[in-house]
C-alpha cells in the first residue's frame, strides 16, 4: 500500500473561506461568459456568499435482463440560488440592478459574476464563475431601533451555469 504523504495533493493546506472577492462582468448573450470587461456594480465587499452548488439528477433506466437495480445515466444539472450578503451602505447598485431587471423590464440585462477565493497571502487561488446571473431577490436589513448591529443586505442570484477553475 502506498504512503499517502507521497501524493502532492495530500500535502496542500486547506484554504480559509473568509478571504474572497466578488466581481461583476457584462455577460454576452451567446454564453461566452469570459468575454467582457468588469462592471463597477458594487464597490462594497461582501461578507458572505452561499449557494455555490450544482446538482445532477441521474436518469434511471430499467434495462431488461438486469435484475440487480436500474442503470443510472447523467441527467439534467440544476444550480442553487447564490446569496450574497454585505453590510448595508448608501450605495444603491444592487437595488438598481434588481429594479432594472425586475421592475423596469430589462430582461436581458444579466451579468457574469466571478467569486475568487484567495490564499493566506492574498493571491487568487480558486475562482467560481456564474453565467448569465439574474437578481431574483433583494432584501434590505431589518430595521430595529433597539439593536446595535450593522445592517446586512442580501442579493439572491439565479444563473445559468457554474464554472470553477484556477483564478485568473
Amino acid at each position: 500500500m502506498a504512503d499517502t504523504d507521497d501524493i502532492p495533493e495530500n500535502r496542500l493546506r486547506p484554504l480559509h473561506v473568509f478571504r474572497f472577492k466578488v466581481e461583476f462582468r457584462r455577460d454576452n448573450t451567446d454564453r461566452n461568459f469570459r468575454a467582457a470587461g468588469s462592471v463597477p456594480l458594487c464597490s462594497g465587499a461582501f461578507a458572505e456568499c452561499t449557494g455555490l452548488e450544482a446538482t445532477m439528477e441521474p436518469k434511471l433506466i430499467k434495462a431488461g435482463g438486469i435484475n440487480y437495480g436500474a442503470v443510472q445515466r447523467p441527467g439534467r444539472v440544476s444550480f442553487a440560488t447564490v446569496v450574497l450578503k454585505r453590510g448595508m451602505t448608501t450605495t444603491r447598485d444592487l437595488w438598481d440592478w434588481f429594479q432594472m431587471v425586475n421592475l423596469k423590464g430589462a430582461y436581458a440585462y444579466r451579468l457574469a459574476v466571478d467569486i475568487t477565493l484567495e490564499d493566506n497571502a492574498g493571491k487568487p487561488a480558486i475562482q467560481w464563475s456564474l453565467a448569465r446571473a439574474l437578481p431574483v431577490k433583494f432584501k434590505a436589513a431589518d430595521l430595529n431601533a433597539k439593536g446595535g448591529e450593522i445592517g446586512v443586505e442580501e442579493l439572491h442570484l439565479a444563473h445559468e451555469g457554474l464554472y470553477m477553475g484556477p483564478a485568473a
